[in-house]
């Protein structure tokens, strides 16, 4: 079996595939270049060649999770400080009170996607959760911080779902 007679054959399918889970040009040619080695290097491990392509698409499929899980390494041993002062980036008194009250699942899925800007899908790929999981996390998280502000700051949404009006907290005395 010939390595590079696989590759020419299946690099487009390959690629698009990474690309598809990775949305980073970049990472998805590293990644197809690490896969491109592990086949080159294990193709002799290959039993049958009728399964060449599941074989092959395995390979790819733990590139990208050692993709991620590289990713998430980066993550915690570059987190951001403690201390940032988020106070200074949303004018809401009660903010990380609330934030700190969320159910633990709505709590790290706003935190990764909001306060720490990560990407959706990375960060359902963090928690280990399917995309529309995470989604749905976001979502619920969102309505419950809304009824909060609305309780206890007295703030409304606007046309756009944004929370406007003037603060009256009941627990801040803003």
């Amino acid at each position: 079996m010939d390595t590079k007679k696989l590759l020419n054959t299946y690099h487009q399918q390959l690629f698009f595939f990474i690309l598809k889970r990775i949305k980073d040009r970049d990472a998805a040619n590293d990644i197809f270049q690490n896969a491109a080695l592990k086949i080159h290097s294990n193709i002799h491990q290959l039993k049958s060649e009728s399964k060449v392509k599941a074989w092959i698409y395995q390979i790819v499929r733990n590139e990208i999770s050692n993709y991620y899980k590289e990713l998430s390494k980066l993550l915690t041993l570059n987190p951001e400080p403690e201390t940032s002062n988020l106070e200074e980036k949303n004018p809401f008194c009660c903010f990380d009170r609330f934030i700190n009250e969320l159910a633990e699942p709505y709590k790290s899925a706003i935190d990764l996607v909001y306060l720490k800007d990560t990407k959706q899908q990375v960060a359902a790929d963090l928690l280990e959760i399917s995309l529309a999981n995470l989604k749905a996390r976001v979502r619920r998280g969102k309505a419950i911080l809304k009824v909060q502000f609305n309780n206890c700051c007295k703030l409304n949404l606007n046309k756009n779902g944004l929370l406007v009006g003037e603060t009256d907290c009941s627990y801040c005395e803003c």
